[in-house]
């Protein structure tokens, strides 16, 4: 876990677990290896509309649905965003394992409905080897996302 994140976590006092696992590098993988329903475990796509980039935190077996979170962000180019367009944004973390904290990185954090209403969410932690388990209400609390039907699995809901 990245120091920004554990500081945030714990000046927020909010009660969280960190999951270690053999290192993943994908969501499914991530689920797989800590043993966590899918369903349950984050993962986080980012967007850009010009400068701006934009943080999707969506259930690992999800798509993002790009129009949905470009309603909902208010933009009008929304795509997806390039791996070597926004790892500068994150010189914290390890390539492909960005914190769904998105505000301690001056970004915009969209939450898909799915997980909003799941007890509890399991993050990346900024590592390929571990995972933060939290409260839902605990991450939109300390988060602050908008929370939004933004991929295929809250679309079929």
């Amino acid at each position: 876990m990245t120091p920004r994140v554990r500081t945030l976590l714990d000046q927020a006092g909010v009660p969280y677990q960190v999951v270690r696992h053999a290192p993943a590098y994908t969501a499914q993988q991530r689920a797989a290896t800590a043993h966590i329903p899918g369903r349950h475990v984050a993962k986080v796509v980012m967007v850009r509309d010009g400068e701006w980039f934009g943080m999707a935190v969506l259930p690992a077996p999800a798509q993002l649905y790009v129009e949905a979170l470009a309603r909902a962000s208010r933009r009008e180019r929304v795509r997806l965003a390039a791996e070597n367009e926004f790892a500068h944004l994150f010189p914290d973390s390890e390539p492909g394992a960005i914190p769904a904290f998105g505000r301690l990185y001056g970004l915009d954090v969209f939450l898909d409905q799915a997980l909003a209403v799941a007890g509890e969410i399991v993050c990346p932690s900024g590592s390929h080897g571990e995972e933060i388990q939290m409260a839902v209400g605990d991450y939109i609390r300390v988060a602050q996302p908008t929370v939004a039907g933004i991929s295929t699995l809250s679309r079929a809901a």
